[in-house]
């Protein structure tokens, strides 16, 4: 999958399995499966943290279900039947969503409505700050920021807050520049494919359903046929700008490929 950080995983997990409604999902032994995440102290620290944040909650329903345990020292983790009340079945919140779209903005108009305005981040960082230029170029990767000129990023994202809060009462706020602004005159599509390569993220994403029906045509487990699904899938996310369809259109092979997903996952799920 490629993600190591155990919060984004967790956070990356709720939203594949329930979709931008946001529904409580089970901490079962598929999930942990999937994503390589077994249920053991370090998983455990990290979600009460995330509760506290409000990023995610407890669900107050409870089931019975599968779930790999694992404790310091143990080599190889058990699967355990529990009673999953509302320990360990959790929903994400609107601001776990926020958080989330942060790093992979292609969920976020899948439930917000655009509101039509472009952000445009300007930053002149000199070569000698180089440590900083690139800390931020970092720290907002994931925005759906894209580059319009040298130093000179757009996103359709509400992204304004969020810097703001990134560069508060540090050095780098005196180096960056950030609007918000309507289009007015040009040819967005023109623009898009500057910025984003649309045609090129067209290309992958044709490429990505390939590996599905390869990976949906030979026999193997469900949960395993699954994790690979899951895993190219979140290759093309990261690269996802998220655009909205006020820009791309309703028919963007991204939303058709997020409706293919959706019907893998209930079928290997099932």
């Amino acid at each position: 999958m490629g993600i190591k950080e155990r919060r984004t995983k967790i956070l990356l997990a709720l939203i594949l399995l329930s979709d931008v409604n946001l529904d409580p999902i089970p901490f079962d032994a598929k999930l942990q499966k999937i994503f390589d995440l077994s249920f053991n102290q370090k998983t455990r620290g990290t979600i009460s943290a995330m509760l506290k944040e409000g990023l995610i909650e407890k669900n107050s329903d409870s089931k019975s279900a599968d779930v790999i345990v694992s404790q310091p020292g143990q080599e190889n983790p058990s699967v355990q039947n529990v009673n999953l009340t509302s320990d360990n079945v959790y929903r994400l919140t609107e601001l776990g969503f926020s958080a989330l779209c942060l790093k992979f903005p292609f969920f976020r108009f899948l439930k917000e409505k655009w509101d039509n305005k472009w952000r445009i981040l300007s930053y002149e960082i000199p070569e000698r700050k180089r440590e900083i230029r690139d800390r931020l170029r970092r720290e907002v990767s994931g925005w759906g920021l894209g580059p319009w000129h040298r130093s000179f990023w757009l996103t359709p994202h509400p992204i304004t807050k969020n810097l703001r809060e990134l560069v508060f009462q540090k050095e780098e706020e005196k180096y960056i520049q950030a609007f918000e602004s309507d289009y007015v005159v040009g040819y967005q599509d023109i623009l898009i494919e500057k910025v984003w390569q649309k045609s090129a993220l067209d290309k992958k994403y044709r490429e990505i359903f390939k590996i599905w029906h390869d990976t949906l045509s030979i026999d193997g487990d469900k949960i395993d046929k699954f994790t690979k699904v899951i895993n190219s899938y979140v290759e093309i996310l990261k690269n996802d700008p998220g655009l909205p369809a006020e820009l791309v259109g309703k028919n963007w092979i991204g939303f058709e490929a997020f409706n293919v997903f959706k019907e893998i996952r209930s079928i290997l799920l099932s």
